[in-house]
């Protein structure tokens, strides 16, 4: 009995083992063909050498704000979490500064009684006891008195020694507070530098016009790329045994991110392109949120799509969330349904904000609205 249940042990550790491997390597892969993406994005540059250095500073500019955005939002996600500690501290400081009052109060009226008591002498108060068993009353009456005096005594000191540790941790909260309210005023102003930078980019970027033809190439350029890189991570996920797919979730999945509906899925995009996702107008620094659990396959800037975040879900099925502020999911990451995967921006060199995202099933583009409601 006991070698069976030492050999399925060591066949369960073996298991744990050979998953984290898989998992390591799969997580190496995707590391290797993001770094792959990044190096071809280079061959799809213009021939128009201005035109190419422009879009680069863009694309410094975009992660420039996503550094800073993203500590923007790990401040504000650590002052919620202070503020609710110090809420927390002060209503335990205010009980604790109440027992203290009333145990006060319960031991003044013990000393009190005590020395009412004590201006007989103890000692003739029991000498003066003629019977026996008024002698044994008065020595439990003592040692009941003296007994609820110690405990109250300790009781009191506990409570003082707690009062002064919620005391300081709660000072300590407050510093902490005070010390990322000015961190966010920091890193806000930073935001705004390079807001300001990205701003005077795509002002030159918009000096260099194009002609029909040229947008068009330059976007048929931008979606190959985009296909070419879907590809190559479809081509490593298939040890995901563990993930079910979309096929039974029609029109039950809650969109990523609300707002208003700015290009639709089939429209037309630039001369025979056409729009294989949805474009939605939303405010900056919104919550991006995953349509359904899944990992995270892609998440870093993409020419044309901006900070870019690919998931999948199984069964050949991806989601697409592109033009980010920032990303807040790892490649390998493992992400729930409706849990928050970047903020809105309008990266990529958009004019305004708002999220671009598509679902995608074997390669091939979805209409959303089929999706989500």
């Amino acid at each position: 009995m006991i070698i069976s249940l030492l050999f399925s042990v060591v066949i369960v550790a073996q298991e744990n083992d050979t998953n984290q491997s898989v998992e390591q390597q799969n997580r190496e892969k995707l590391d290797n063909i993001q770094y792959e993406i990044a190096k071809q994005e280079s061959n799809i540059y213009d021939t128009n050498k201005q035109r190419s250095s422009i879009e680069l500073q863009l694309k410094d500019d975009d992660l420039a704000i996503a550094n800073v955005a993203k500590k923007i939002n790990n401040i504000e996600s650590e002052l919620v979490i202070t503020q609710a500690e110090i809420v927390t501290l002060k209503s335990k400081k205010d009980r604790l500064t109440q027992a203290k009052k009333q145990q006060e109060l319960l031991l003044a009226n013990q000393l009190r009684s005590a020395y009412t008591t004590g201006q007989h002498d103890y000692l003739k108060l029991l000498l003066n006891q003629d019977k026996t068993e008024e002698i044994q009353r008065t020595l439990s009456y003592y040692q009941y008195l003296n007994k609820a005096r110690i405990k109250e005594i300790n009781n009191f000191n506990h409570t003082i020694a707690q009062l002064l540790e919620v005391s300081t941790e709660y000072q300590a909260k407050i510093e902490t507070l005070d010390t990322l309210k000015n961190q966010q005023i920091t890193e806000s102003q930073t935001l705004n530098t390079n807001k300001q930078q990205r701003s005077k980019t795509l002002q030159k970027l918009s000096q260099q016009l194009l002609s029909s033809q040229q947008r068009l190439n330059k976007l048929k350029a931008e979606e190959n790329n985009l296909n070419e890189a879907l590809n190559k991570l479809a081509a490593i996920i298939k040890a995901e045994i563990d993930l079910t797919g979309l096929s039974k979730l029609k029109n039950r999945l809650s969109w990523p991110v609300k707002g208003k509906m700015l290009h639709r899925f089939g429209s037309k995009k630039q001369g025979y392109l056409t729009w294989k996702g949805v474009l939605i107008s939303a405010p900056i620094s919104r919550q991006v949120n995953t349509i359904h659990n899944g990992t995270v396959l892609f998440s870093d800037w993409l020419k044309g799509y901006g900070l870019l975040t690919v998931i999948d879900h199984g069964n050949g099925f991806m989601s697409l969330y592109a033009h980010n502020q920032t990303l807040l999911k790892a490649v390998g990451d493992r992400v729930e349904t409706g849990e928050p995967i970047a903020l809105v921006g309008q990266s990529g060199g958009q004019i305004s904000s708002g999220l671009y995202f598509e679902i995608r099933h074997q390669g091939k583009a979805l209409n959303p609205k089929l999706w989500c409601r």
